[in-house]
């Protein structure tokens, strides 16, 4: 982890994004007063599992895998946090410390903003404070997503709808199959490894995909929908 300062030639311009547009002047100045730029590098962790959040962050640039740790070393991943998105908003609202991990998949520039200025614009703009619960909402929503997946299908229908998640970002990021180790494919289905790697080639086998080192290509996303809704 980096602290960017405005001088450096990496630095970006400062709360331009959407959801800062609807912020006054003096929230601008509030939001530049509390927050710290950051340089994530490939592998460390934005957040930590457990660990005490006196911030919420918000990322400007590259990719982050969020994921749940579990006991014996065994994790579970949510999903993969792309630019604009804000990690850490349960903080706000709820406990004083993060509730998943994450961690950079590519080097990762982040604003890290006192979450008191946060809770403090949400109470005073309502404008702001609907835009951050529609997203705290549709992070849920997600989450409640990814809960019936792993109930109630089975592996086919886990990997299935797995790659179909991951290939629903590779339009923007065409590297991201590359970017996740076959252990990270099967953390987003909830099985192992072993299981996640047979599934590939047998899936390769009946022409529903095209494995090519680590990345993949879907060749067949009609019937992976439907292996999906099948589970």
């Amino acid at each position: 982890m980096k602290p960017i300062l405005e001088t450096d030639s990496d630095f970006i311009c400062d709360v331009q994004a959407p959801c800062f547009q609807t912020l006054t002047t003096d929230e601008v100045e509030l939001v530049r007063a509390s927050k710290t730029q950051v340089l994530f590098r490939k592998g460390d962790n934005l957040t930590k599992q457990g660990t005490f959040a006196s911030y919420v962050l918000f990322v400007m640039k590259g990719l982050a895998r969020q994921y749940i740790e579990g006991d014996n070393a065994k994790s579970f991943n949510l999903r993969i946090i792309k630019p604009g998105e804000f990690v850490g908003l349960s903080s706000v609202f709820a406990k004083n410390t993060f509730n998943y991990s994450s961690v950079a998949l590519t080097d990762c520039q982040v604003f890290l903003v006192e979450k008191e200025a946060i809770a403090q614009i949400i109470r005073q703009n309502g404008t702001f404070g609907l835009g951050i619960i529609r997203r705290y909402c549709e992070q849920n929503s997600n989450l409640f997503d990814t809960l019936r997946t792993v109930m109630y299908k089975q592996m086919n229908g886990r990997i299935a709808n797995t790659l179909l998640y991951i290939d629903s970002l590779k339009a923007e990021n065409p590297e991201i199959f590359q970017l996740l180790s076959r252990k990270d494919i099967a953390d987003f289905a909830g099985i192992s490894t072993e299981s996640a790697v047979k599934l590939l080639k047998s899936f390769e086998k009946d022409g529903l995909i095209k494995l090519n080192e680590k990345d993949i290509a879907v060749v067949n996303q009609k019937e992976l929908l439907e292996i999906s809704k099948k589970g």
